[in-house]
């Protein structure tokens, strides 16, 4: 799973810190580092433009 997903997830409330270390396989100890990671942020318009059109 992308990173990126599990930590937007995280600071949307959808899960807690332990369920999201759980999923990316790391301890408590390195997911303060991902979680404040600016690089690991989801940019909401980049996700729009990934997105096709049925019409």
């Amino acid at each position: 799973m992308d990173k990126r997903k599990v930590i937007a997830a995280y600071r949307r409330g959808f899960i807690n810190v332990h369920e999201c270390a759980q999923i990316l396989g790391i301890d408590m100890g390195q997911i303060s580092g991902l979680i404040n990671d600016p690089y690991l942020t989801v940019d909401p318009q980049a996700l729009r433009s990934k997105q096709s059109v049925n019409g």
